[in-house]
This record gives C-alpha cells, structure tokens and sequence, in this order.
C-alpha cells in the first residue's frame, strides 16, 4: 500500500451508509408525493368502497394458501435433517413475516430458523442454510418466469428496455444464484473433512470468537442438503412454481374485487416487472416501493392509478391480515411469545 492510497475508515463507512439510507428515503417519500399528487382521491375512495368482499376473501385465501405450499417445500428440503409437520413449518415462516412486519430489519429467515431449531432440536445455524436453498430455487424458477414473459411479449415495450432489462436482471440472477450453489456445495464438501476457505477464515478470528465460527461454519455446512428421493426433488422445484403462479395470482384476485381483468401472462409479466422492482427498492432502502412499482406496472397496462392503487391495498391489507393472524398463530404453536423475538433472546437459544 503506497502513502497515496485512500484509508476508508468504519466511521466514514458508516456515514456512507446512513446517507445512501437519507437518499433512499427521499427518493421513496418523493415518489410517494408525485404518486399521491397525481391520483383523484375521491375517485380512489368511491374504487375501494365498490371492492366485493368475496374477491377480497379470495386474495387472502390464495395468500395463506401460498404459504402452506411454501412450507410444504421446506418439509421436503429438510426430509434429510429431521421430519417435520408442514404446519409447523408454515407457521414458523409466518411467524418469520410478522417478526419482520413488527420490527423491519429482515429477521424473517432468522425468526423462522429459531423456531424450526428449537421444535426439532437442530441448530440454528443448519435450519438457516435449509432457508438459504429453499430461496435460491425460487430465484431460480423466478428467473425462468422472467425469461418466458420477455419472450411472450406481453409488455408494452416499443424500445424493448424493459424487456432487456428484465433479461439482463434475470441473467444477473442466474449466475449469482448458480454461483452461491456452487460455493455452498463447495463449503459443504470441504467441511466434511474439516478444512476450507469459510473454516481458514474462522481459525484466523481471536480467541473464543474462532471457536464460535467455526462453530458456526460447521453447523451451517450441515444444513446445506437435498434430498436424495428424486420425487422429493422434482416436488420442491415443482411447489416453486405454483408458488409463482399463485403470487402472480394476487393481483388477479384483488382486481376482481373492483372489475379488472386483465389477460393471464399480463399477471406473470406484473410478478417480474414488480419483483425487480421490489429488489432494487430494498437494495436502495427506498420504502413503499411495492406501492409505487405496483401502480407503475399496473398502469402499463392500462389500470388508472386509482384503480391500481385500491388493488394494491386489498393485497396489502391482505397480506398483514394473513401474516398477523398466521404469524400469531405460528408462535402460539410453537411455544413462543411476542418477547422471545428480540434478537438476544434468538441468540441466545440458536446454539451453533
């Protein structure tokens, strides 16, 4: 390192952030403002007050429903760890969502890990890397559904940037996920026989913290699995595309609620514009960037921004209603009380 060479100090780092974190909000806030400043709230009020309550019921039904599915995927991913009841597992990943929902520091995978590791007695650290697989198939499939709506061309699109930028966001996404795949296969064969690169780097910690690291390190290679009955196999990637199928459906449901339908790959290209959308907002630490991509891509297609905006609260007001009631339910059943979510006491029952 020559004299010349910039020293970025943490305090500087932390400035950095809490800046890109003042940026981000003002962005969000600003879109808010244009969105709020061009919609006809009496026009938006007289859309929801004709909402039908049984599309209304429908998009909370097909939100729960999506859910249980997605337990149902996790109990296939675990098979070779422990056998767990799939409502356990839903109830875990809802209990996951309402932590994060209270407390909106993304602890849903942690909240979720806590409970599976103390119901079946593993630790934490594995059931964490069970998360980590199950989200990574659905990045995959997930990419496989943008690459068919650009291909559909359904979205109107005259220049073709969306297309090509849902294409490139899609092929970003493969080659990180395939590359997460293959260096969590690596540290998991390279565990086994108690060497590689996640354990050197644990060994070169201080003192106790090497100890807990690798720890760590270890527990989580056990967790990095799948299992070995091809039905089971087929059956996870499978279960991930009907949960696609039924996010994209949501939209659907909540535009039936005010007389909205729209053609049905139109529903697969909103879950790709809006799941970009919703990646890049949390990444820029812009808030309410759901309803603000949702009216935006609803709009493309020919939705008011009133209209979308009533569609984008019923599944909004369905989802916190579903998470609330399911999550509550979740922590219930697996012994756990709103006080137990803090992060101490997580960290003290996770173990390794």
């Amino acid at each position: 390192m020559t004299d010349a060479t910039p020293i970025v100090t943490a305090e500087e780092t932390r400035k950095r952030r809490r800046w890109l974190n003042w940026l981000g909000t003002t962005i969000g806030f600003g879109l808010i403002a244009l969105l709020a400043w061009r919609l006809d709230w009496r026009q938006f009020a007289e859309v929801l007050q004709s909402a039908r309550p049984e599309f209304v019921l429908a998009t909370f039904l097909a939100i729960t429903l999506e859910q249980v599915i997605r337990g149902w995927k996790w109990r296939q991913i675990l098979t070779p760890l422990c056998d767990c009841r799939t409502s356990h597992l839903f109830g875990a990943t809802m209990a996951g969502y309402l932590a994060n929902l209270l407390v909106p520091l993304g602890l849903s995978p942690f909240v979720r890990s806590w409970l599976v590791a103390r119901k079946q007695h593993i630790s934490m650290s594995c059931a964490l890397a069970t998360v980590a697989i199950d989200r990574l198939v659905d990045g995959l499939v997930f990419a496989a559904f943008v690459v068919v709506v650009v291909f559909a061309a359904i979205i109107p699109d005259p220049n073709g940037n969306i297309g090509l930028g849902l294409l490139l966001g899609a092929g970003g996404s493969t080659v990180a996920i395939v590359g997460v795949l293959l260096l969590l296969a690596h540290h998991k064969r390279r565990s086994a026989s108690g060497i590689g690169i996640l354990l050197a780097l644990a060994d070169r910690l201080p003192g106790r913290f090497a100890v807990r690291a690798r720890s760590l390190a270890l527990a989580f290679a056990d967790g990095i699995v799948w299992p070995r009955e091809r039905w089971r196999g087929v059956a996870i990637v499978l279960a991930s595309i009907v949960i696609k199928l039924i996010a994209a459906s949501h939209l659907f449901w909540a535009g039936l609620a005010f007389g909205v339908v729209l053609e049905p790959l139109v529903y697969l290209a909103l879950l790709a514009i809006l799941g970009f959308i919703v990646i890049l907002a949390h990444m820029a630490r812009v808030p309410a960037g759901f309803v603000v991509g949702a009216v935006f891509s609803l709009g493309l297609f020919g939705v008011d921004n009133a209209t979308a905006l009533a569609m984008v609260t019923v599944v909004m007001v369905a989802n916190m209603l579903a998470v609330a009631v399911f999550g509550g339910w979740g922590l219930w059943n697996h012994g756990v009380g709103f006080s137990d979510l803090g992060r101490r006491k997580v960290a003290d029952d996770a173990g390794p």
